[in-house]
C-alpha cells in the first residue's frame, strides 16, 4: 500500500461538503488581487489583524487595521460586509484570533490564505506608511 492512500479518500459527497466548508472559511491571495485589479471588493473589507507598527510597515492596500488585541466588545462595522483576516503568515494565528473575535461579535468572516507573506510571495503589492510604492522588507509580526 502507498503512504498516500494508507487511508482512503472520503467518497464524494463527503469531500465536496469538506471543501466547501473549507472555501466557506478561507480566502485566496490570487482572488484578492483579482478583485483589487478589477476595483471590486464589494461585499467585503480586508482586516489586519497584526499591531499598528506592522501595518504601517507593510498592508495589503485597502485593507484596515483591527488588531486582535485591541479589538473593543463593541465595533462600529457594517454587519452586511464579510471581514477577511490576514496576519503575517501560516506560521502566525493573529488573523483566526482576530476572525474569532469578530465572529463572536456577529459578523461574517475568512481568513485570507497565508497572509501578508504569501501576498507578497506573489508579487503583489502593498502599502506602507514609510515607503509609499517601494518594496518592502519583511516585517516581524509584531502581534
Amino acid at each position: 500500500m502507498t503512504n498516500a492512500l494508507r487511508f482512503p479518500a472520503a467518497d464524494p459527497h463527503t469531500a465536496a461538503a469538506h471543501f466547501a466548508a473549507e472555501l466557506a472559511f478561507e480566502a485566496d491571495p490570487d482572488d484578492v488581487h483579482r478583485d483589487l485589479l478589477d476595483g471590486n471588493t464589494r461585499g467585503y473589507v480586508l482586516v489586519e489583524t497584526r499591531a499598528p507598527e506592522a501595518f504601517a510597515q507593510a498592508r495589503i492596500p485597502g485593507a484596515i487595521n483591527l488588531p486582535y488585541r485591541d479589538l473593543p466588545d463593541r465595533l462600529d462595522l457594517d454587519p452586511d460586509l464579510v471581514y477577511i483576516c490576514y496576519c503575517e503568515s501560516f506560521q502566525c494565528n493573529a488573523a483566526t484570533k482576530g476572525a474569532l473575535a469578530l465572529a463572536q461579535r456577529g459578523f461574517r468572516v475568512k481568513r485570507l490564505s497565508g497572509g501578508i507573506t504569501a501576498w507578497r510571495e506573489a508579487g503583489y503589492p502593498v502599502e506602507s506608511d514609510h515607503l509609499i510604492g517601494a518594496p518592502v522588507a519583511k516585517v516581524a509580526c509584531s502581534c
